[in-house]
């Protein structure tokens, strides 16, 4: 969580005091959390709410944050970090009252400037955009607090169609995302081609075990359609939806040292039943298992894979505008990016022409511009009963931590189709390399 001045300058003069740097795993980025050796009962209430925040409990956070609210207590951290669980509730007007809160509380509260951004923002109050905007903002800020001022202002200049200083603001955010954390392209990459060849390696060693519920696969780039997909079939009541979660590479990595002399179905779904007590279908969305592929339809019982993809162009502007979580480095980079989105590409059509029956492509842009028709052939491949309510995944009231939490909230839309237009000059790099491949040679013409 965020500093406030006050607590900086007691950082220098309290011997008291520690900074402890806290990677915040819910959908933020990193913080400096002052801990006092002799908090107050406010100070205890706020540090409590805290560390149910980072350890995931959300439940216990909000009822803490909830209390804190309720006895007063003027906390930026307090009104920011559950204005963010409210946002990824899908809770966006009660968000955007508290993240203001946070911002009259603390004007240098830069996390709330970055929530606010996000959100589709009522016009009824642009303090806070004047504050975000002007030079005394920058003054004094950690780099992370830089980043995010950087990108909440490319966001607000976006929706604003100044896509040229949007432009701007954002490779000043990246740059200095990309200084503070190295790019792990090449990894990615080299990752890729060691399982590729491990998986064609592999013979089919699963059964369809009756006792396993479907297991669903959601793979691909980010920002490429995957939490829209995830909302779509988690309407559904007998989907158990895992979110973001890597437990499929931690199976297979059990499973090569073949300890016990399970299969990677049985060490997956212990996985599975230890995060739900009681499990139906269960869909995974973590992404990078597009690298896992081979191994998912070779080695996983009752797998099934379905493949976000949309026009690269989009795609790799969508991910240089978000501001993602760790484990996606290469981000900041137009032309690691790139490679990725070519890797990845490459990687699914090799997977889809060996195990084509295992693997559904579902290509987002034709999902937006004709949602009936994409999600009913989805809905036919899984072989499940047909609902209406498959066609308004923004009702569906699930808590949503990724980049997408704003936008899923809405009725399926195509505003975002050929976006890429208007960053034509910043894509450039990207351009370049995905001009010179056969596939896209003539994606700009």
């Amino acid at each position: 969580m965020d500093a406030s001045s006050k607590n900086k300058q007691a950082n220098k003069n309290n011997s008291e005091t520690t900074t402890f740097p806290v990677p915040l795993n819910v959908g933020e980025i990193q913080r400096n959390i002052i801990i006092t050796t002799r908090p107050s009962f406010e100070e205890k209430i706020v540090n409590e709410a805290i560390k149910f925040h980072l350890k995931g409990e959300i439940e216990n956070a909000s009822r803490c944050y909830q209390y804190c609210i309720s006895k007063g207590i003027n906390d930026h951290r307090v009104f920011s970090n559950y204005g963010g669980i409210l946002k990824d509730l899908g809770k966006l007007k009660k968000a955007e009252i508290l993240l203001l809160k946070a911002i009259e509380s603390n004007p240098n509260c830069t996390q709330a400037y970055y929530s606010l951004s996000v959100l589709k923002y009522s016009n009824d109050n642009k303090t806070w955009q004047d504050k975000l905007f002007s030079e005394s903002i920058l003054k004094h800020k950690l780099q992370t607090e830089l980043v995010e001022i950087y990108f909440a202002r490319a966001n607000i200049l976006h929706n604003e169609k100044n896509y040229q200083e949007s432009a701007r603001q954002l490779q000043l955010a990246n740059k200095i995302s990309l200084s503070l954390k190295k790019s792990t392209s090449n990894q990615l990459i080299y990752k890729s081609k060691v399982l590729l060849s491990k998986s064609l390696k592999k013979s089919i060693y699963y059964k369809e075990y009756k006792q396993y519920p479907e297991n669903i696969f959601i793979v691909g780039m980010p920002r490429s359609g995957s939490t829209l997909l995830e909302s779509i079939l988690s309407t559904n009541p007998i989907v158990d939806d895992l979110g973001e979660i890597n437990i499929l590479e931690e199976s297979f990595l059990e499973w090569e040292k073949d300890i016990q002399g399970l299969t990677l179905s049985e060490i997956y779904w212990r996985k599975v039943t230890s995060q739900k007590s009681k499990v139906n279908i269960t869909t995974n969305k973590w992404l990078y298992n597009y690298q896992y592929a081979g191994i998912i339809s070779n080695q996983i019982a009752n797998a099934k894979i379905i493949h976000c993809y949309r026009n690269p162009l989009d795609n790799i502007l969508s991910i240089y505008r978000a501001y993602l979580a760790k484990g996606n480095e290469y981000s900041s980079s137009l032309v690691d990016c790139t490679n990725v989105y070519l890797d990845q590409d490459k990687i699914m059509n090799t997977y889809k022409n060996r195990f084509d029956s295992k693997i559904y492509s579902l290509n987002y842009d034709l999902l937006v511009n004709n949602p009936n028709q994409e999600i009913k052939s989805l809905i036919s491949w899984l072989g499940w009963k047909w609902d209406d309510r498959y066609l308004s995944p923004h009702l569906n009231p699930r808590s949503i931590s990724t980049a997408s939490s704003v936008q899923v909230r809405f009725p399926i839309n195509s505003n975002s189709i050929g976006g890429w237009k208007n960053y034509k000059d910043m894509l450039k790099p990207a351009i370049e390399i995905l001009t010179k491949t056969d596939k896209y040679k003539d994606l700009t013409s």
